[in-house]
């Protein structure tokens, strides 16, 4: 299949970003891997979501205190995602494979799929960011439209009400529905999953039947079913949430692009760097809690530019990209607050559900 190619007319912004920033790690003699900030996040996520899974089952402890628990949960279980396996799974987690992998691996406990999820996100995604047919990420139909390109159904002029419901159900069809959908088709959007290995495969089974053990099996011969179930619904609805909103305001807000490839060539007129910029977004980029949280990505911008670079490093080398923006005249955009990134992504669903 033909694949969607980028133009090179500004290649001349791309090469003095690389540069500068280059120029950065080498003059301050550090690493673009991961540091002892981030192997101390990685302690306290891990340490605290076994903590949680302990008191939660073992030690369950009155309602009006174990919801918000299992709410806190799945913030944890987000974060995860967010600061160790999304570190590891695009090898920039640590100068070694095997620890990139091993960080990588805990997508697969948490009952995703680690090898797919890099073929969706590291090619897919950051390759082709919010190119209709070919992004997956922001295929939410029928559900959802986030781009005129996509169908128009008579319920979407209602979605930027009840997208709260679609995102707390994301993990849950991510983990059953989509990666059993990605092993049977071994297709994302138009990109094509390399064939697996036999590792690859028990790892894929493993991780399912771990998850399933662990946050199935083990809790429903301790806890009644209906605890059970309130609880682990409400853990999986936080995550979905979390992650949902996470990604929806760095790609689907007012103001970015989702751009059309020539339909003859699949060309899209800008270099992959430009189009980085106009498809991705920054959020309170200014606040430590979101950036200790979301592991850097509220700097989304900085992270599409390098996506092998830590999250540690993107508050630092936002100036960089900033300045070398203004330079060129290309647009930066951000969002200074959450709030204000939320509601421009509601904005947005507003928008589209009702344009044509």
């Amino acid at each position: 299949m033909t694949k969607v190619t980028f133009a090179r007319a500004q290649d001349e912004f791309s090469a003095v970003l690389r540069k500068k920033v280059d120029e950065y790690f080498r003059t301050n003699r550090i690493k673009q891997q991961g540091n002892l900030k981030l192997y101390s996040k990685t302690i306290i996520l891990l340490s605290s979501i076994v903590f949680l899974y302990w008191l939660l089952v073992f030690h369950t402890p009155s309602a009006w205190i174990a919801l918000p628990l299992c709410a806190l949960a799945g913030v944890n279980l987000a974060a995860i995602g967010f600061n160790v396996m999304h570190d590891g799974c695009h090898g920039s987690y640590s100068r070694k494979q095997w620890v990139n992998d091993l960080m990588g691996y805990t997508l697969d406990f948490m009952g995703g799929c680690s090898y797919f999820w890099k073929v969706k996100h590291n090619v897919a995604h950051h390759s082709y960011t919010n190119i209709e047919g070919h992004d997956e990420d922001i295929d939410i139909r029928p559900f959802m439209r986030l781009n005129t390109q996509q169908p128009k159904k008579a319920y979407h002029k209602y979605q930027q009400y009840y997208w709260p419901l679609l995102y707390s159900l994301t993990y849950f069809w991510w983990v059953g529905v989509r990666d059993m959908q990605k092993y049977i088709q071994m297709r994302v959007a138009t990109t094509e999953i390399p064939k697996m290995s036999v590792k690859q495969h028990l790892i894929f089974w493993g991780g399912k039947l771990a998850y399933f053990g662990i946050f199935w099996v083990v809790p429903l011969m301790v806890l009644p079913t209906g605890q059970f179930l309130l609880g682990y619904g409400l853990t999986l609805a936080v995550t979905g949430l979390t992650l949902g909103i996470v990604f929806q305001l760095a790609h689907a807000i007012e103001d970015l692009d989702f751009p059309e490839p020539d339909p003859k060539t699949l060309k899209i007129e800008n270099a992959w760097f430009v189009h980085q910029l106009q498809t991705t977004a920054n959020f309170a980029t200014k606040s430590k809690f979101w950036g200790w949280l979301t592991g850097g990505l509220n700097f989304q911008v900085e992270h599409h530019l390098f996506p092998r670079m830590s999250h540690v490093h993107y508050p630092a080398i936002s100036a960089i990209v900033k300045q070398v923006c203004a330079d060129y005249n290309i647009v930066y955009n951000e969002q200074p607050t959450f709030p204000k990134a939320l509601k421009s992504h509601i904005d947005h669903l507003k928008h589209i559900g009702a344009a044509d």
